[in-house]
């Protein structure tokens, strides 16, 4: 029926083929922003899942706490797409980077380059 250099072209082939499928990157799952609730505190869905999310390493002064809430929305509005780089959780709440899936950018970095808040990192 076949010869056998038509198995091996079909076998070629294919190789070929799981080759390409399996170095091609796959797309990323990222996560999309809800309700920015506070200037440190987002509420995030994944898949069916909606969590608490707080900016790690962010102090807000309360004087600062609308323009950075208005900072934020302008960044990230609504069903914006980020990544999260989680830095551990306190009570429930998971506290992570959030960075910008379209500009790449940290956001407490931003809210600290805006003016608008200071890093403090609270090492246990």
């Amino acid at each position: 029926m076949w010869s056998i250099s038509l198995k091996v072209r079909f076998i070629e082939f294919i190789f070929t083929f799981l080759i390409l499928f399996l170095i091609t990157p796959l797309p990323s799952f990222s996560a999309e922003v809800l309700q920015v609730r506070s200037s440190s505190l987002l509420q995030i869905g994944d898949n069916n899942r909606t969590y608490t999310v707080q900016l790690s390493c962010l102090e807000v002064s309360p004087k600062d706490e609308e323009a950075a809430i208005a900072w934020i929305k302008k960044e990230l509005p609504r069903r914006s797409r980020v990544n999260l780089k989680p830095e551990g959780s306190q009570d429930g709440v998971l506290l992570a980077r959030v960075i910008t899936l379209d500009s790449k950018q940290d956001l407490t970095e931003g809210l600290v380059s805006a003016g608008l808040a200071k890093t403090e990192c609270i090492q246990n």
